[in-house]
Parts: C-alpha cells; structure tokens; sequence
C-alpha cells in the first residue's frame, strides 16, 4: 500500500507533466494547464503520504540512503514549484519542472526501497533537521536552474529573431531573472543552515565540527559557488550571466548528490 502511494504520485506528475507540455503547444486550451496543476497538486499529496508512511514505518525520517534522498529531492522540487505556481501562476514553470521530477523519480521505482537499520552513530534528532534543509536548499537551486534554462531559450529566440511555439507562453526575461533570483535567495540560506547544523550533528557524533569528508569538501564549493553568485548579482550582474552561472551552481548540486555520495568513501555515502 505505501509503495503504491509513491506509485500513483509518479504517475500524476507524469501526467501533469504531459499536459504542461501539451500546453505549451497549444495555448488555447487553458484548461490543460489546470488539469496539470491539480494533477500536481493530487501527485504531492500521494507523495506526503508515501512519505509519512515510510517515515512511520521506518521509526525515522526516511532520508538516509539514496531511495529516500532522491526521493526526498523530488518531493522538495515539488513544494518549490508549487509555491512559485501559486504565487506567479507561471503555467510554463511546470511543463519544465516536472519532467525533470518524472526523470527523477522514476528511476528510484526500480531501486531497492527496503528499509535499512539505521547506523546508531546517525540515531540524533539533528538529522531531520540538517537533512531536510539541505535538500530543500537544492530543490530551491534546482528550481533555480530550470527557470535559467528558459531564460537562454527564451533569449536565443529573441535574438535570433526567429519565435519558436513556446516563445508566448514563457514569461518575460525580467520575470525569469527575478524568479531565480528568488529561488536562490531561499535556497542559499537553507542551504547554510544545513552545512551549519550538519556541523553541529558531526561534532555531536564524532567530536568534530568538520573532516575535510568528500561530501563536506563538495557542499563547501557549492555553497562558496552560490555566495559568489549572489555576490555578483549585488554588484549589477543580471540576465545571461546569471543564468550561466545558477546552471554551473546545480551542476555541482547533481554532482554532489549523485556522484560523491554514491561513492564509498567518508561518512556521507548512500
């Protein structure tokens, strides 16, 4: 039963994200696009449940291995769009970002999702806390990224002058801008609050603050690479820039959660 919540909340994202798609293409039916909001609203349901029910299961939040995490992360990305949807109503934002959600979330329903004893060294109230705002940071900076990558194609169109089928259904690049500006300005401070609590958790479990572990070392160039991004954009960069930028600050986010915690070494590995 609890597997077919996760199941069913695929699916709806699925769903939503054929019918954002489809919208793009073919504005006039505004009907889709909130078909596909409910759609995603219905899926997010189904996935809290998934969720509270491992996590009652488990007798634990259930994030501590790389099912959970990636499962974790889809859920977060989710939230963020959901309430960038609510207070944008940006229909465009969706057939973007639950793709990228599907494309997350349905390689986990192959993966093995039995849970596992946790390590007793990881038994503190401080993992559902640092955990928790460490993803929700990257879910912030995934949102982030997505909305860069319209912003470049909805620049290229511009300039090339050739207005593809989806060039009036992508806001303007004022809007794009601010909307990742946004995204990074709630994503960067969880983020910092999950390095810092997850310090605080280290030294509780290990009687250090920090280890120079490849998971700490990577999340510290992340969290370095998103503090000069916003440092530039105080001092008046914009736009193109920007985006570049927020693109290259996820790519070391997917880095750090699909590569260096997959790989056998410190105390972060899935």
């Amino acid at each position: 039963m609890n597997l077919l919540f996760f199941q069913v909340a695929t699916g709806a994202y699925l769903a939503a994200a054929a019918g954002y798609i489809s919208y793009m293409f073919k504005p006039d039916k505004k009907w889709v696009s909130r078909a596909s909001l409910w759609a995603t609203v219905a899926g997010f349901l189904c996935h809290i449940a998934y969720f509270s029910v491992r996590w009652h299961e488990a007798g634990r939040i259930p994030i501590t291995n790389f099912f959970e995490a990636a499962n974790f992360l889809g859920m977060g990305i989710i939230f963020v769009f959901l309430v960038m949807e609510f207070r944008f109503k940006i229909a465009a934002l969706g057939s973007f970002m639950l793709p990228l959600v599907v494309i997350l979330m349905v390689p986990v329903l192959i993966l093995s999702g039995d849970i596992k004893e946790l390590n007793p060294v990881l038994k503190s109230g401080w993992l559902g806390v640092h955990t928790s705002l460490a993803v929700l940071g990257d879910a912030a900076f995934a949102f982030a990224c997505i909305v860069s990558i319209m912003y470049l194609i909805q620049e290229r169109q511009l300039k090339a002058k050739h207005l593809g089928a989806i060039f009036h259904r992508l806001p303007s690049l004022d809007i794009m801008d601010t909307l990742s500006y946004k995204a990074l300005t709630l994503g960067w401070p969880l983020f910092t609050l999950g390095m810092i609590t997850g310090s605080i958790w280290a030294n509780s479990a290990w009687g250090s603050y920090w280890s120079w572990d490849p998971k700490e070392t990577w999340s510290l160039i992340t969290w370095v690479i998103y503090l000069v991004l916003l440092h530039l954009r105080t001092i008046g960069w914009r736009g193109r820039k920007m985006a570049f930028l927020s693109i290259v600050g996820f790519v070391f986010v997917l880095v750090s959660f699909f590569v260096i915690s997959r790989v056998n070494m410190g105390k972060h590995t899935f």
